[in-house]
């Protein structure tokens, strides 16, 4: 069956790599500060055939290039809290990657506080908790108002931009002010203190990331009253490929000690 990218009422899109409507559970994807859908799409041919991959696109990218970016934090989650509802027919665990690990939290949270049916899991991966994001080292996170060169080097040196791309002018105009505009939004996030999740919570992190692992699972562990594992993995932000081609395991794997639904 084709790729398939619906439109929400609400105007989010969510790609549907391979879709299986008959699947019997839905792995819901977030991407990362200057990503699109492209990063998960091949997770589609991993994945069992009882679960359907769904990549939620945020504004400004890709099949929504000509919508406007989102300018606060609380417009970007909104904006996945209306997709998102969409996908809540079946049972669905929801990943977020580095900032989409904070936008997964914050979705959670929110599905909750509507009374929406939240996912039976959430994973991040690549994210410190989301109440000490700030203490996150500056040399390791560039700001929106940094240059052009400054963000394009960043990119290139975690691996998020491609040969290929560096290698087109338009292209990198275009990275850099997507990369510009999701940091701007990252950092008008605001963590409300005592905000929590009921739901079994699964953190996956590279030996090599910024912070070290073990404060990356102790402050996360207190952010859900549900199951809790923290997985160390080889690799940096990105992990290594093999690694990344693999993520889609870890986010359907059973949480251990989540009550079976």
């Amino acid at each position: 069956m084709r790729a398939t990218i619906v439109q929400t009422s609400g105007g989010a899109a969510v790609h549907r790599p391979r879709p299986r409507p008959h699947a019997e559970r839905v792995l819901v994807c977030l991407s990362y500060c200057g990503g699109g859908t492209a990063p998960f799409r091949q997770w589609a041919n991993v994945l069992p055939d009882d679960v359907e991959l769904a990549l939620i696109c945020y504004p400004g990218r890709e099949a929504r290039f000509g919508t406007p970016f989102a300018r606060v934090w609380t417009d970007l989650r909104d904006d996945v809290v209306r997709a998102v509802r969409g996908l809540t027919g079946r049972p669905y665990i929801l990943f977020g990657h580095s900032m989409g690990s904070w936008v997964a939290f914050e979705t959670v949270a929110e599905l909750e506080r509507l009374g929406v049916a939240p996912p039976e899991a959430l994973v991040v991966s690549g994210g410190v908790a989301p109440h000490r994001r700030r203490e996150v080292p500056a040399e390791a996170v560039p700001r929106s108002d940094d240059s052009a060169e400054a963000l394009v080097r960043w990119m290139r040196d975690l691996g998020q931009v491609s040969p290929a791309i560096a290698a087109e002018p338009e292209l990198v105009k275009i990275a850099v002010d997507l990369l510009r505009a999701d940091l701007a939004v990252s950092e008008s996030y605001r963590f409300v203190p005592g905000s929590r999740i009921s739901v079994p919570l699964r953190v996956l992190y590279g030996t090599e990331d910024v912070a070290p692992f073990a404060d990356v699972e102790r402050h996360w562990r207190p952010l859900t009253d549900g199951a809790f594992q923290a997985v160390e993995l080889p690799g940096g932000h990105f992990y290594t490929p093999e690694v990344w081609s693999r993520l889609p395991e870890w986010c359907t794997l059973p949480v251990p000690g989540a009550a079976a639904r």
